[in-house]
């Protein structure tokens, strides 16, 4: 939905929101929070960081990412992606001198997938006990942690569908549920992050983002569900 029609939906109420505002279009954010406290730090077409400098809180990153789709990208280009967007979150923390950083996106793989738990890609891995560990070195190189939790939702075990999007391939290998969307999360976050608050959202009140055969309701909002999660900063 265009931000100019969108909104002006979300103040109907009473002013809440802020667009921050973008150069490109793959990525909108809407904020309770002006610019001057959520700084646009660094920017590229399918990529975004943002610095929150809340009064009294630790500062943190937070990284929003749009990947090319796999109609459009094989599964080595998105991984090659990945480490584009691995640097880009590197030279970001380099820049502000700590790792409190969240990356948040359709990152248009799915958690085992190369691109996205690759030591020179976005390197997460689905324990917070290893993730805790920081990172590893491989070959001399230390390479950073990322925590990927939504490896808890694959599958039929969780209250929720088995991922966000769905896509029946005509071919010999299909996974059907796809977990696209994603949150990872530095190890430095992991003490502020609720996994008891993360969840695949599937209605909004009363209506369902699912068709009768429980899958996304594209013709209402999109093939892909979206997700919600807090930092208790």
């Amino acid at each position: 939905m265009n931000p100019t029609r969108l909104l002006p939906i979300l103040n109907e109420e009473s002013f809440q929101y802020f667009l921050n505002e973008s150069f490109y279009d793959k990525i909108h954010i809407y904020s309770k929070f002006e610019d001057s406290l959520f700084l646009k730090f660094s920017e590229s077409k399918r990529y975004t960081i943002r610095h929150l400098q809340l009064p009294g809180l630790d500062d943190i990153l937070l990284a929003v990412a749009h990947f090319p789709s796999k109609i459009n990208f094989s599964n080595d280009s998105q991984a090659v992606e990945s480490d584009e967007l691995a640097r880009f979150i590197k030279e970001a923390e380099d820049r502000v001198g700590h790792s409190r950083t969240i990356l948040v996106g359709d990152l248009n793989m799915n958690p085992f997938e190369v691109g996205i738990v690759k030591t020179t890609g976005l390197h997460s891995v689905m324990s917070q006990q290893v993730a805790q560990k920081g990172s590893r070195m491989v070959q001399g190189i230390d390479y950073k942690f990322f925590y990927n939790p939504m490896w808890n939702f694959l599958g039929d075990f969780a209250p929720y569908p088995a991922g966000t999007h769905y896509y029946q391939a005509s071919e010999h290998i299909a996974y059907f549920w796809n977990m696209f969307d994603q949150v990872l999360v530095r190890p430095e976050l992991l003490d502020v992050f609720s996994n008891e608050d993360l969840k695949i959202i599937d209605s909004i009140g009363e209506q369902s983002l699912l068709k009768d055969n429980d899958q996304p309701n594209d013709d209402l909002a999109s093939d892909h569900l979206p997700i919600f999660f807090s930092l208790n900063l």
